[in-house]
C-alpha cells in the first residue's frame, strides 16, 4: 500500500491531502498540532488531547485523494511558519495504524547566508575578562607534552587534531591562587605558551580556550595575554527530553558542545505533561506507563508522536551522562514538574486526583487533568520518595521541581482542596501552589537537598516556595528581579532571547515558536543578565540558562541548527564579564566560529 500526504498553509487555514493506492474505507486521521484544531471541510473530529486530534475520513477511493482543511479551535491564534502544519500524521484503518509520509521537518537553508562581518575582538567565545595583543603570531597545532590532556578526550570525539603530542609548542604551567576556581592567564608568545591557573578547572577553560583560538585563527594564532574568569557561576543550557525523547549520544553529544563553550550546567528536563522518562524504583509504573506514546498508549501521539514514540533513562543511562559530565566539568540539574504538567503521572497513577473534582481547567497546551492534587494522600506517597530517589542520582545536590503555568481555574472544583485551605488558611490557587511547593521544599531540604522551581513558585501570600529555593526567570526578567528582592538566588533564561525552539525569523518558511519572540543571532546579546537600576540585588543574579523545548521536535538531530550558532549568544552572556559582545560583534564572531560547527560535524542554521 502506498500513501501520499501533503500540507500547506493557506492564510489562517491548513489543506491536507491524502491519497492511496487502494481503497481504504473509514479510515480515521491521527495527527499532532501544536495546539488544538477544527475541521472546517471533509472530516469530523472524534477525539482530541491537547494538540492531538483524530479526525474521521469518508472512504479514499483507490488511486483517489481526500482533501481536508483544518484551523486553530482558536480563531484568534496565528499560523506562524510551517512547524504548524500537521505532524506524526497516520491512518487508523481496519488493518491497523498506518504511517504516512512526513512532512519536510526541521530548520531549512532560506535565501542567501549573510556577508561576513569583521572584527576587532578576539576570536574567542566566550570573550575573555582581558585580552593584551602583543603583535605577531604563533603558528600553532599542538602543545609538546601533556599540559592540556585534560581535554584530549573532548578534542577526539569532535574529530579535532590533537592538541597534544610530541614536537608541539613548548608551554609551561604555574599555580596562582589569586585566579579562582575557574580563572586562568594564558601568554601566548612567538616563543611557546604560558598558563597560569589555581585549580584543574582553570586548566581545562584554558585548554578550552586554546583549542579555540586554534580553530578560529586556522593555526595562526595572535600573540598576547588573556586573563580570565567568569560573570557567573551558573552557565546552563537546558533540554526537554520529555516532549521529545534524545537518545543519550546525544545528550552526550549536547555536553561536548556545552563544554566548548565553557557552559557548565546541563538542565535534564525528562518529565512534563508527556511522559516520565526516567527509571526508578519508587513508582515503576510512573515511567514503564509513560515512556511511550501513540496508537493504543496512556498518552496519544501529541506534539509528533506518530504511532509509537519515546523511550526511558535507566540508572546505567544517568550514570553515563554523568561520567561525560564530570569529565567536562559540567554538573547536571535534574527536573520533575509539580504541581501542573502532570498529564502523563495522572494517567499512570491513581489517585492523584481528587475524585469529587468538577473544574474545567485546561494548560495553556490545551491539556485537561494535568494537576496533581495536594489534599491527596496518593500525591505525597509518589512525591516524598520520587523526589529523593532522583536528587540521589545526581551529586548535584540540587533537584529542580518544575512548578510553572499552572492552569487558570486549578482546583477550583475540588471539594478537598477546599478543605485543604480551610484548615491552612489559603486564599487561592497561587496559595496553594505556594504550600504544596513549600512542603515538598521543605522535605528535600532536610536531607540536604536544595531546591529549585521555575519563576512561578515565588507566588503566594507567604513568600512563595522559600527553602534557599533557586528560581528560573523565563517570561522575562521582571519575576525574576522581583525573586531577588525577595532574597531567592535567580538564573535569568529569558524567553524572548534564549529560548532556541523560538523560530529565528517571522519568514513562514522558518521553523519553530514565536509565543515569546522571533530570535535572530543579535537578540541573544541584546539584553543584560542584571539590568540597570538592579545594581543592589547583582549578587542574586547567580547565572543564566538557555532553553531548548522540544514541542517540534521529531528526531534528535533538528535540535542542532537551533541551537547553533545562538548558543554563542548564551555563552557569551554567562560568561562575558564586560559586556564586550553586542550584535553586529557577534554576528562577526559567528563567521569565525562558521569552521568550527562545521569541522565538529554540529548543524547549523546558515542564515544567521
Amino acid at each position: 500500500m502506498r500513501l501520499t500526504f501533503s500540507a500547506r498553509l493557506s492564510g489562517a487555514e491548513i489543506l491536507c491531502e491524502i491519497g492511496a493506492d487502494c481503497k481504504i474505507v473509514a479510515p480515521v486521521f491521527c495527527f499532532s498540532l501544536m495546539v488544538p484544531a477544527q475541521v472546517l471541510h471533509g472530516g469530523e473530529v472524534i477525539k482530541s488531547v491537547a494538540g492531538y486530534t483524530e479526525v474521521a475520513l469518508p472512504d479514499i477511493p483507490a488511486n483517489g485523494v481526500v482533501t481536508l482543511v483544518l484551523a486553530h479551535a482558536d480563531p484568534a491564534f496565528k499560523i506562524t511558519n510551517r512547524a504548524w502544519l500537521p505532524s506524526g500524521g497516520y491512518l487508523r484503518t481496519h488493518d491497523g495504524p498506518i504511517q504516512l509520509p512526513e512532512l519536510v521537518l526541521g530548520v531549512q537553508p532560506l535565501g542567501a547566508r549573510p556577508p561576513v562581518i569583521e572584527t576587532d575582538l578576539l576570536k574567542l567565545v566566550p570573550q575573555p575578562k582581558s585580552w593584551k595583543a602583543a603583535g605577531g603570531t604563533l603558528a600553532f597545532s599542538h602543545v609538546a607534552g601533556d599540559a592540556f590532556s585534560c581535554i584530549d578526550a573532548l578534542v577526539g570525539r569532535l574529530g579535532l587534531a590533537p592538541i597534544c603530542g610530541d614536537g608541539g609548542v613548548p608551554v609551561t604551567h604555574t599555580v596562582d591562587p589569586d585566579l579562582g576556581a575557574e580563572g586562568y592567564r594564558l601568554v601566548i608568545s612567538a616563543r611557546g605558551l604560558s598558563v597560569a591557573t589555581s585549580t584543574a578547572h582553570g586548566l581545562f577553560n584554558a585548554a578550552i580556550s586554546l583549542l579555540s583560538l586554534r580553530e578560529t585563527y586556522h593555526g595562526q594564532i595572535p600573540c598576547g595575554a588573556i586573563e580570565d574568569a567568569p560573570r557567573f557561576g551558573w552557565r546552563g543550557q537546558h533540554l526537554d527530553c520529555a516532549r521529545h525523547f534524545f537518545a543519550v549520544p546525544t545528550l552526550l553529544r549536547l555536553l561536548d558542545l556545552m563544554a566548548l563553550f565553557k557552559l557548565n550546567r546541563f538542565h535534564w528536563h525528562f518529565a512534563d505533561d508527556e511522559a516520565f522518562r526516567l527509571q526508578v524504583d519508587c513508582a515503576p509504573d510512573l515511567w514503564q506507563n509513560t515512556q511511550f506514546r501513540g496508537e493504543g498508549e496512556r498518552v496519544p501521539g501529541v506534539f509528533g508522536g506518530g504511532i509509537r514514540a519515546g523511550g526511558s533513562y535507566s540508572t546505567d543511562d544517568v550514570q553515563t551522562v554523568l561520567r561525560r559530565a564530570a569529565e567536562l566539568r559540567i554538573e547536571v540539574l535534574p527536573e520533575i514538574e509539580v504541581p501542573a504538567h502532570a498529564f502523563a503521572i495522572n494517567r499512570a497513577l491513581p489517585g492523584l486526583r481528587d475524585p469529587s473534582d468538577s473544574g474545567q481547567e485546561a494548560s495553556v497546551q490545551a491539556y485537561t487533568e494535568n494537576i496533581l492534587n495536594p489534599a491527596m494522600p496518593a500525591t505525597w506517597d509518589l512525591l516524598e520518595p520520587l523526589t529523593l530517589e532522583v536528587a540521589a542520582q545526581f551529586p548535584l545536590g540540587v533537584l529542580h521541581l518544575g512548578c510553572d503555568e499552572l492552569p487558570v481555574g486549578a482546583w477550583a472544583g475540588s471539594p478537598a482542596i477546599d478543605a485543604l485551605k480551610a484548615e491552612h488558611q489559603l486564599a487561592g490557587r497561587d496559595d496553594v501552589q505556594e504550600w504544596m511547593m513549600s512542603r515538598l521544599a521543605g522535605h528535600l531540604q532536610d536531607h540536604g537537598i536544595r531546591p529549585a522551581a521555575w519563576e512561578e513558585a515565588a507566588k503566594g501570600a507567604r513568600g512563595g516556595i522559600g527553602h534557599e529555593s533557586i528560581l528560573f526567570s523565563w517570561t522575562g526578567q521582571g519575576a525574576g528581579l522581583e525573586a531577588a528582592r525577595m532574597g531567592y538566588d535567580v538564573v535569568m533564561c529569558p524567553a524572548q532571547n534564549i529560548y532556541f525552539d523560538m523560530a529565528h525569523s517571522a519568514d513562514p518558511d522558518d521553523w519553530g515558536a514565536s509565543w515569546a519572540a522571533f530570535i535572530p543571532l543579535e537578540e541573544t546579546v541584546n539584553w543584560e543578565p542584571v539590568p540597570k537600576g538592579a545594581a543592589d540585588i547583582a549578587h542574586k543574579i547567580i547565572g543564566v540558562q538557555g532553553c531548548f523545548w522540544s514541542e517540534f521536535t521529531t528526531q534528535d538531530h533538528q535540535m542542532e541548527p537551533m541551537l547553533a550558532p545562538r548558543i554563542l549568544g548564551l555563552a557569551t552572556k554567562a560568561w562575558d564579564q564586560n559586556d564586550a559582545v553586542d550584535g553586529p560583534s557577534l554576528r562577526a564572531l559567528s563567521a569565525a566560529y562558521a569552521h568550527v560547527f562545521d569541522a565538529i560535524g554540529w548543524a547549523r542554521n546558515l542564515t544567521v
